[in-house]
């Protein structure tokens, strides 16, 4: 397994944007039907032009295998830290449990120490069952309750 981390180019967005929809979530939510969704064009631009998010993506052999977005927070609380934000976790459902994930969070969380981050936080519907043990098997709490409103 030769696994590669790399920032996501536009190329990338049809693969990401079915890696979105491959679940029972993600199928009710995303549009994956050629040409790309230009909404999807539109969040990948906003994401690429601020400094403060990476969407990232995993290579495996020279295949895209995986993605996720890190979102870099400054906080005026506990001492004016800053914290990471792993949003938009997907590895192609076909390779799930073979340690890509596992691999990739490593990496992701390095990223997190090089920008100085004193915190790394994620969320995760509690539809998913599976994602959420996963995430406490890397050593992630569930120390806060979180709260959505959908507009």
């Amino acid at each position: 397994m030769v696994l590669n981390f790399r920032a996501a180019n536009e190329a990338d967005l049809p693969a990401l944007v079915n890696m979105l929809a491959d679940d029972a979530l993600g199928s009710k939510r995303e549009d994956a039907s050629p040409p790309v969704n230009p909404l999807y064009i539109s969040a990948f631009n906003n994401i690429e032009s601020d400094s403060n998010n990476e969407l990232v993506v995993v290579e495996n052999d020279g295949n895209l295998v995986g993605m996720l977005q890190l979102t870099f927070i400054p906080y005026l609380s506990h001492l004016g830290s800053w914290r990471c934000l792993i949003e938009s976790v997907r590895i192609q459902s076909q390779l799930r449990g073979k340690g890509l994930g596992t691999e990739f969070f490593k990496w992701a969380i390095d990223r997190a120490r090089q920008r100085n981050c004193k915190l790394v936080q994620l969320t995760s519907d509690k539809q998913r069952p599976q994602a959420i043990q996963f995430y406490e098997k890397l050593g992630f709490r569930a120390s806060h309750e979180g709260f959505k409103l959908k507009l």
